[in-house]
């Protein structure tokens, strides 16, 4: 719990846009926040719970609590380097927080990406509908190279429309292709099974051609 009139005129702290970045990214709870706050501004690496306590105007136990969550998520971590003395001591790092935040960030843009793969090749604006089924798909934890193949083999197949696209989705699914590598061979054996079906065809009609049914026997 906060405790109220604790906090000193003198405690200002800085808030990033990282750690409001990384406070919706995680849904980091507000002692959670808090926590993260006073070590991104405390350039003291020393872990004090006490001062951070004091400091926070948080109980020691829900301060020592929110480290331990952040610890858990891999926001925090306790390292180990050597001091003036060339003795190690335990410090603790807050470095992994800007690596969320920057990934974060790249499957925004990655995300934002298949938009314009879509507009390229379909060669016109999509519609709010459309982006909707898009993104749709990326909610349902479909891969972004799954979606774009499935775009290119409508494409291939000459239909454009994105319910015969969900429908390449959904069968691919359906057969346990989870990468654009899985689709790619199944597509090749596949084409390959339609080939031989051919061929068996062929000679059966060569074989009813070469019959010599003059000179066969009478059943």
């Amino acid at each position: 719990m906060v405790r109220r009139g604790v906090l000193k005129k003198e405690n200002k702290f800085v808030v990033t846009d990282v750690l409001l970045k990384l406070a919706k990214i995680k849904e980091l709870s507000l002692n959670e926040f808090l926590v993260l706050m006073y070590l991104d501004n405390d350039y003291n690496d020393n872990f004090e719970i006490e001062v951070m306590s004091r400091a926070l105007g948080i109980d020691m136990e829900i301060c020592l609590e929110s480290f331990n969550s952040l610890l858990m998520k891999g926001l925090v971590s306790i390292d180990s380097k050597k001091d003036e003395n060339n003795k190690y001591k335990e410090v603790v790092s807050i470095d992994n927080i800007y690596n969320v935040v920057s990934m974060e960030e790249e499957e925004e843009i990655e995300g934002d990406e298949i938009f314009k793969i879509f507009e390229e090749e379909l060669g016109r604006t999509l519609s709010q509908t459309e982006l909707a089924l898009i993104n749709g798909w990326l909610i349902s934890g479909t891969k972004e190279d799954i979606i774009i193949g499935a775009l290119k083999e409508a494409i291939f197949n000459g239909v454009t429309s994105f319910r015969y696209i969900d429908k390449i989705i959904y069968e691919w699914e359906k057969k346990g292709l989870k990468t654009m590598d899985e689709v790619n061979e199944y597509l090749k054996n596949r084409k390959s099974e339609r080939s031989k079906g051919i061929k068996d065809i062929d000679k059966k009609e060569l074989e009813v051609l070469d019959y010599d049914w003059l000179n066969a026997d009478d059943k």
